[in-house]
């Protein structure tokens, strides 16, 4: 990951007449002056505004940072609101080197394997980093792996290393659905999950294809709807098939060699980044604390950490104000465990529970959300959480506690980079498109005949496989042709910002409002705004499903109306609403008239959209 350090903040973009300041970050020899021609582009800015009025102004290209260096935003934050930067340790501070650290946990959890039992020849098999993606459910009951969308609809179905056809698909699965069950499918979720998707992928094609092993039902009855394998008088599910690799995984990472052969080999392992303990500083110069949350244990945490900010003059603890370490997480968002202290001489928990203050440079151990924002004068929005796992940092710190939340999602750089090199194939597929709306454009309910588009149906599957296979044999993380995966509606609902790496920060002020784009559903996304005079069409006035909202009286009619109705002497208290003169409410909740000081019908266009 090389991530270049972001220029001092004086600079100013132009967006034709309007000027929006850029800037990195603070230092005490520059920001004076970046603040002076900020404002001063800001004042202009407004009096440009206000000159031209609202009405006439035209839509303008928004300023964008360079793709590598952009956060994303789903709801909108204002940076300079957030008190507290908490972060996870693994894949996020910490960066593990792929496919380096996923191949070898792969091959540990192979020779576990072979180690309760399972046949040698498993461990020919090598980690393929091209196979596997995050967002997986794998179905425990008939051994394959789904890539589905936010409603459980089934985009992909794997079992072993075999794609199967529709028809296959529907045959297990009618209508081609299945709900999330837990009792019966896992979500592969986290990147320490990849090697995991792989193994799985890798014993069920090896059992279902050995010929010392024949796919079977438990009930003899459903022969046609296989759960497992079969080798004489041994039946194994493809649940147990699950369990055992899931139990060996567990193994690795809390029993097994993972973590020591980790630390013994740090820099084959583990990226190290200079960027990170200045985003650390400049976070504590702002005003903030930085905290560390994490769900390895102290000595693990010490080594890596040591590695990554360490130097003979300073210690890795004093980038942080506080730092927890076997926090248990999902469950420190919930009922949580006992705080403890660490001696960071032995490693060893003190006996009893803390009770006092956090202090500074002291490590503690377990606790759960309630105690700890307690203990450091947290509210919930005044935290911004940054982490990797979808569920364990990011799901439960937003839903149980209503942190704001930052999700680092590292596929995202080579995401962007299909996306962006692969145009040929999105203006492709738009083009087919135009020429399936083409062929139907003079057809209407009393056409007699039914067009033949199976050609460009199938030159449409055509592109969409190229354009999938362009981030793997499983495709992008995010979507499987024009669907939305699982995992990228998970990232839509519960994180308000995402980036490839959280070091992305750096090249945003801390006074900065990451502003979210509108949502637009299909019938505005689709539709372009015609500016028109005439008004509104007499059929749809008069249509059974018109139901007019628009507020076409002036207000002294209703105000007619109200002293007619006030000589009836009605006893109820208000007839009507009152159409509302000023600003009742804030579509988002950082976006306030309030901090800004600004007249509230131009505020909102200063305001530098991230979309």
């Amino acid at each position: 990951m090389n991530t270049e350090l972001p220029p001092a903040p004086s600079a100013s973009v132009s967006h034709d007449s309007i000027n929006v300041s850029v800037g990195g970050g603070i230092s005490s020899s520059n920001y004076n002056g970046a603040s002076q021609n900020s404002l001063a582009s800001r004042s202009k800015s407004i009096e440009l505004l206000s000159s031209t009025g609202m009405g006439d102004l035209t839509v303008t290209k928004s300023y964008k940072r360079d793709t590598k260096h952009r956060v994303f935003v789903n709801r909108s934050l204002h940076l300079e609101k957030i008190k507290f930067f908490g972060f996870d340790m693994d894949y996020t501070l910490a960066v593990y080197k792929s496919p380096q650290y996923e191949s070898m946990s792969f091959h540990l959890v192979v020779e576990r394997l072979i180690s309760i039992g399972y046949p040698t020849q498993i461990r020919d098999f090598e980690y393929d980093p091209t196979f596997p993606v995050r967002g997986l459910w794998f179905d425990t009951k008939y051994g394959n792996l789904l890539k589905v969308d936010a409603y459980g609809n089934l985009l992909v179905c794997v079992h072993g290393f075999a794609f199967l056809k529709p028809s296959e698909v529907r045959t297990l699965y009618p209508n081609k659905f299945i709900q999330l069950e837990e009792n019966r499918i896992y979500v592969l979720n986290t990147l320490f999950n990849l090697p995991e998707t792989y193994l799985l992928a890798c014993l069920i094609d090896f059992f279902t294809n050995s010929d010392e092993f024949t796919k079977c039902n438990y009930d003899s009855r459903l022969a046609s709807e296989p759960t497992g394998v079969k080798c004489h008088d041994l039946y194994m599910s493809f649940k147990s098939i699950f369990q055992d690799c899931r139990d060996a995984m567990d193994w690795v990472h809390l029993k097994g060699d993972l973590k020591r052969l980790t630390v013994k080999n740090l820099e084959n392992f583990v990226h190290r980044d200079t960027l990170l303990p200045v985003l650390l500083d400049r976070m504590r110069d702002h005003g903030s604390k930085s905290f560390l949350l994490t769900n390895s244990e102290y000595d693990y945490t010490s080594k890596i950490m040591s590695y990554l900010l360490e130097t003979p003059e300073r210690a890795w603890e004093s980038y942080f104000d506080y730092i927890v370490v076997d926090s248990k997480k999902p469950n420190f968002f919930g009922e949580g465990t006992i705080l403890r202290q660490i001696d960071k001489r032995t490693g060893a928990q003190r006996i009893g529970i803390h009770t006092g203050p956090l202090q500074q440079g002291q490590i503690y151990s377990g606790g759960c959300c309630d105690v700890f924002s307690e203990l450091i004068g947290a509210k919930g929005k005044d935290v911004l959480y940054i982490g990797d796992h979808i569920f364990g940092d990011i799901l439960k710190s937003k839903k149980i506690r209503g942190w704001r939340t930052f999700l680092v999602i590292p596929e995202l750089a080579q995401e962007l980079y299909v996306w962006t090199n692969k145009k040929m194939l999105y203006n492709r597929l738009q083009n087919l498109d135009a020429i399936l709306s083409d062929i139907y454009r003079n057809l209407d309910s009393a056409s007699p005949f039914s067009p033949n588009i199976s050609n460009v149906q199938e030159a449409m599957r055509e592109v969409t496989h190229e354009m999938d296979l362009s981030y793997g044999m499983l495709g992008s993380l995010f979507r499987s042709g024009s669907r939305q995966t699982f995992f990228a509606s998970q990232v839509i609902r519960y994180a308000d910002l995402y980036a490839a790496s959280f070091l992305n920060l750096l090249h945003y002020p801390f006074s900065y409002l990451f502003k979210a784009p509108p949502m637009l559903m299909p019938h505005e996304s689709t539709v372009e705004h015609e500016a028109t005079t005439e008004p509104l069409p007499q059929e749809l006035v008069s249509s059974v499903a018109m139901r007019a909202r628009s507020i076409t009286e002036t207000i002294e009619s209703k105000a007619a109306k109200r002293n007619t109705a006030s000589r009836t002497e009605s006893t109820v208290p208000h007839l009507r609403a009152e159409t509302p003169r000023k600003l009742t409410h804030h579509h988002d909740e950082d976006d306030s008239d309030e901090d800004t000081g600004l007249p509230i019908k131009l505020d909102h266009v200063l305001k530098e959209e991230d979309d």
